[in-house]
């Protein structure tokens, strides 16, 4: 069996993006690039709601043009690279080995899992939130940045309770704390 482990980027007061949909405050220094290279190498599903994949796959196919960055370097050929897939309601297709899942993303989704596919879902308040209240996600990988944006898109837009277990915790570069979580058993 398979799982989906959500993978998001957040300030210390909750949010993914500032109020005008920044999102230029993460920091990568070389301990969290590794250990994200690390995360998304192998056999992964990279996994998106339609708003991150427009953003993603406007930068990855040509992040080299854009960036010297050493994580951007590393990251581009892996990002090129892993199969991906986009949930949207509005997207029919999408280049660089992208399938795009229009209905009953939980079921199609499940079913990878159970395929064995390891899913990484990249940021997404509305999809995570979607996949959470219906059990789908199996481990959550918050990483919190030294940052207060006072505003933006939340990491989740919950409507219900969910219980976690914490199972880890880890500080990079000095400077940005890894909350790893998973559903606790009643939740399983």
């Amino acid at each position: 069996m398979g799982k989906l482990i959500h993978f998001v980027h957040q300030s210390l007061d909750g949010f993914i993006e500032g109020p005008n949909g920044e999102f230029d405050w993460p920091r990568m220094g070389p301990e969290l690039s590794a250990y994200s290279q690390e995360l998304s190498s192998g056999d992964k599903v990279f996994l998106y709601g339609r708003v991150v994949w427009d953003m993603m796959s406007a930068y990855w196919p040509k992040a080299e043009e854009h960036s010297e960055h050493e994580h951007d370097l590393a990251f581009a050929p892996i990002w090129r690279a892993a199969p991906k897939v986009v949930v949207s309601r509005t997207l029919e297709k999408a280049a660089w080995n992208t399938r795009v899942i229009s209905e009953n993303a939980v079921g199609e989704l499940t079913a990878l899992k159970e395929s064995g596919a390891t899913l990484l879902l990249f940021g997404g308040s509305a999809l995570a939130s979607h996949l959470t209240r219906h059990g789908v996600i199996d481990e959550y990988q918050i990483f919190v940045h030294p940052v207060i944006l006072g505003g933006g898109k939340p990491v989740f837009q919950q409507d219900h309770r969910t219980g976690l277990e914490l199972t880890e915790t880890r500080t990079f570069d000095s400077e940005v704390v890894l909350l790893r979580h998973r559903r606790t058993a009643a939740q399983s």
